[in-house]
């Protein structure tokens, strides 16, 4: 009796766009790389197309001139999806607002809320801040005027505005209509576990 011997998974893991992504994030050239290791730009290339595999060697002296273990090449990407209806509901102070978490509760580097907020919705009378570094709010639909110290912008549907972390500020939904807005914070002020 012969023993079966499995198969190659025709499926192979891509790696190629993980090792672009990595090199690239180094600012890295191709050219760098290849000097590096000793490889062909043109089989680097290929590589990072998936469009051949490397020997095991060579991908782990790819990964130790990226300074990558070689393992996260192919760990499973950690992909969290939040759906609206499931998003749970906070209160960050805003008057007639449905504000929900859209980024998952334990994440830490950036956090993504959505308000739903009513024809007379605001941040209230005095001037708040977040405790981040960056602010960016979307206008999805509706008018918004966010008010400063020294200046008040008016926003429409579509436009977005970025400001400083801990530059106070209080928001107001202008025009007689209701107004949907994203927030992006970064980095999360808060988990949200709490």
């Amino acid at each position: 009796m012969r023993a079966i011997h499995p198969q190659a998974n025709s499926n192979a893991t891509p790696i190629g766009a993980k090792l672009r992504s990595v090199r690239t994030g180094q600012g890295l050239s191709l050219g760098q790389l290849a000097e590096s290791t000793g490889l062909s730009k043109g089989f680097l290339s290929r590589v990072e197309r998936d469009e051949t595999s490397p020997s095991v060697s060579t991908l782990v002296q790819l990964c130790q001139v990226l300074s990558l273990p070689v393992g996260a090449l192919f760990a499973e990407p950690e992909i969290q999806r939040v759906t609206f209806a499931d998003a749970p509901r906070i209160n960050l102070g805003g008057v007639h607002a449905d504000e929900r978490l859209m980024s998952p509760r334990g994440e830490q580097r950036v956090q993504l809320l959505r308000s739903e907020l009513e024809p007379d919705a605001h941040g209230g009378s005095d001037l708040y801040t977040i405790n981040c570094d960056v602010e960016v709010l979307h206008v999805l639909n509706g008018s918004v005027t966010v008010r400063f110290a020294d200046r008040t912008v008016a926003l429409s549907a579509g436009d977005a505005l970025t400001l400083p972390g801990r530059e106070p500020h209080t928001w107001h939904v202008e025009g007689g209509e209701p107004a949907s807005i994203i927030w992006v914070i970064i980095p999360a002020p808060w988990s949200g576990s709490a």
